[in-house]
């Protein structure tokens, strides 16, 4: 619908008549994409940053006790936590 075309009138049971909306975000969405990359930094390595994020989660579920282990399974179990490795935390 044009800017200029008048507002659309209710159909016959008084209901207002559905007007088409759309709005086209690609090149907002490009320029955003083109921030992030830049302020990530030419020495970012992404394989690097998901062994680190790897190396964290090890280190988050070590040295659990058997009461949290058991925790720890559970959440694994109902799907909350992903499984890794044997499905046991780190020890």
């Amino acid at each position: 619908m044009a800017p200029d075309s008048p507002i659309p009138s209710p159909d016959a049971s008084g209901a207002p008549a559905l007007v088409d909306f759309a709005v086209d975000l690609t090149s907002q969405e490009v320029l955003r994409r083109a921030q992030v990359m830049e302020a990530l930094g030419p020495d970012w390595n992404p394989v690097e940053v998901l062994l680190g994020e790897e190396e964290a989660y090890g280190l988050l579920y070590s040295g659990l006790d058997a009461g949290q282990q058991r925790l720890y399974d559970d959440l694994v179990a109902a799907g909350v936590l992903p499984a890794r490795g044997d499905g046991r935390a780190a020890d």
